[in-house]
């Protein structure tokens, strides 16, 4: 994957809403298999698409990477000898040594890509109409939907939507929202509205657990208000919810991270990198090791009991290959 298919990659994870960072080497210092400008993707689960750099530098990427995208925060790392960067590296700039035998070394911009929030307003009102206003002012993705037209094709897990149809067929729309399983799902309406509509649904047979998850009515609870009033007050639930962390998706703040990948410590050389199926790794005494390469994992297997747990030094980040 090069650098223009990484992009395109990223904006297909943007439009799923998918949050990722983006890694992108600023400076290079040959030898070193990456060059000015590769760029790579980082999922959640730490998931490497494109390139960054060998075996010293990804696992090192990968780390900063799943941070960046739990916190929201960009950081910038350099990767190699300390000495390589004299006294002139800024305040706030993460070093990271690494001892590989190319002896290169990287500057890496790490930003993270949180998409925005998706929200489904249907209905024909102007409370409805008010609403979808109010989320694109925010800088959301706002789509209108009348009641007949309404489907679950465009709602996904990470959508917020809103059923504003206020008695028609209020029911037919909100089965199909709930089938949908958006991280939010509100219907605008009185809670004995609510309750019959919510009836009806568990009468043909739809699950508790999916109807406890909508809320009725949607929005704050702020007594007697006009329509661009409980606009505002739906809105308002919303971003109160995010910033909370309680919703699973439809987020454009940090996210959490539901699955990060475990780190292991090569036993012969103490490079600290990415645990998982892809990794190169040897099954020894009931144990599994886990290896930057080739070299290590024979020296490994040539004279297992030098290299112990016990005999792995603390390298605090350090990456040694």
């Amino acid at each position: 994957m090069n650098s223009w298919e990484v992009m395109e990659h990223a904006a297909e994870l943007a439009r799923r809403g998918e949050a990722f960072a983006l890694a992108t080497v600023v400076w290079r210092q040959g030898p070193s298999s990456s060059q000015q400008g590769s760029r790579a993707i980082i999922t959640a689960d730490g998931e490497l698409h494109g390139w960054i750099g060998g075996a010293c530098a990804e696992p090192a990427v990968i780390r900063a990477a799943t941070h960046v995208i739990a916190t929201g925060s960009a950081e910038l790392l350099l990767l190699g000898n300390p000495d390589q960067f004299g006294g002139a590296v800024p305040e706030g700039v993460a070093v990271i040594p690494i001892s590989c035998q190319s002896e290169g070394a990287l500057e890496v911009y790490i930003e993270p890509v949180v998409p925005v929030p998706h929200m489904v307003v249907v209905g024909r009102s102007p409370m409805a109409q008010t609403l979808a206003d109010l989320a694109r002012a925010l800088g959301w993705h706002a789509e209108l939907i009348d009641g007949p037209d309404f489907t679950a094709d465009g709602v996904g897990e990470q959508s917020l939507v809103v059923v504003a149809t206020q008695g028609h067929d209020d029911e037919r729309v909100l089965e199909r929202a709930v089938a949908a399983r958006p991280a939010y799902l509100g219907l605008v309406g009185s809670r004995k509205r609510g309750a019959a509509v919510l009836g009806y649904l568990a009468d043909r047979g739809l699950p508790k657990a999916a109807l406890d998850r909508v809320r009725v009515p949607a929005g704050l609870d702020l007594g007697s208000t006009t329509h661009p009033e409980i606009a505002v007050a739906i809105l308002a639930e919303l971003v109160q919810l995010r910033a909370s962390g309680a919703l699973a998706g439809g987020t454009a703040g940090p996210p959490s991270v539901q699955s990060q990948p475990g780190t292991a410590v090569d036993p012969v050389c103490g490079m600290t990198m990415t645990a998982g199926q892809r990794s190169l790794s040897l099954d020894h005494a009931g144990s599994t090791y886990y290896f930057c390469g080739a070299g290590c994992r024979h020296a490994f297997e040539k004279d297992p009991a030098a290299y112990t747990i016990a005999d792995v030094p603390d390298v605090k980040g350090e990456a040694r290959c």
